[in-house]
């Protein structure tokens, strides 16, 4: 019998983005699906959306539309609601490449001691055209170096990309609601204190960047956001000094391609 895997997208008022979301999962070839979406209550088309996809697909996706306390909540709430063997999120304006699903899953199956994994990724813009090519390139080389010290100066996992067996869900729970800007970060250095992710090197996931995104405005707050976590699982010294200089860097480089 194959592995569940069970994907959670949190939403909220990206009705022009979701549909293609929604298609990378459901025209995956990897039957074993379950497709949980938690919307905020979006104003939107993204409700419309939904139920149009459900109707098409009543076997393999669950929705919910009411007001929450943003998007770990959801995320949460997803996790509950959730049964699969592995598990993922995947936000309402990022998508899956072509064939993407299916790798991780048979790397899952074939390999019982992974215990989770992140692969590599494309940024687009609005439109879908990719760009900032060099950002991925630069993630890229950080996955080379050590796994558990890399990341305490620069997170590296990509999160679109990123897969989880539910053991790690049963041992580490929820994601921290009080941090809405690295709760992902948050995860990882707490789970990669146990177990090393193993690295694809192949593109996993599309991250959208756009106007309204997290990515593209509030960059700035989300490096302060994860040196702030740093410090909180016991990063000192020079990692945290060049987790400082790195930020400083990092945010430099984007506010000048901005």
């Amino acid at each position: 019998m194959s592995l569940k895997l069970s994907v959670i997208t949190p939403s909220f008022n990206q009705g022009h983005f979701i549909a293609q979301t929604i298609d990378s999962v459901l025209n995956s070839k990897w039957d074993n699906i379950e497709y949980i979406v938690i919307d905020g209550g979006s104003g939107d088309e993204t409700v419309n959306i939904l139920k149009h996809y459900s109707e098409k697909y009543p076997n393999k996706i669950t929705w919910l539309s009411e007001k929450d306390r943003g998007q770990t909540h959801a995320i949460n709430k997803g996790l509950a609601m959730s049964s699969g063997d592995i598990i993922c999120y995947l936000n309402s304006d990022d998508y899956f490449v072509e064939g993407a699903v299916e790798e991780v899953m048979e790397h899952f199956y074939n390999n019982e001691n992974t215990m989770w994994l992140t692969g590599d990724y494309i940024i687009i813009d609005e439109n879908g055209k990719e760009i900032q090519s060099f950002v991925a390139r630069y993630k890229r080389l950080l996955r080379t170096l050590p796994k558990s010290l890399t990341l305490s100066i620069a997170n590296y996992i990509i999160q679109p990309s990123t897969f989880w067996r539910r053991e790690i869900f049963i041992e580490y729970g929820n994601f921290d609601e009080d941090l809405h800007l690295t709760m992902d970060y948050d995860y990882w250095m707490r789970i990669i204190k146990k177990y090393p992710p193993h690295i694809l090197k192949s593109a996993i996931s599309a991250f959208r960047i756009h106007g309204d995104s997290k990515g593209g405005t509030v960059f700035e707050e989300q490096f302060a956001q994860e040196y702030e976590t740093a410090k909180k699982h016991g990063v000192t010294g020079l990692p945290l000094f060049l987790h400082k200089l790195h930020n400083i860097a990092i945010v430099k480089a984007y506010n000048f391609i901005k």
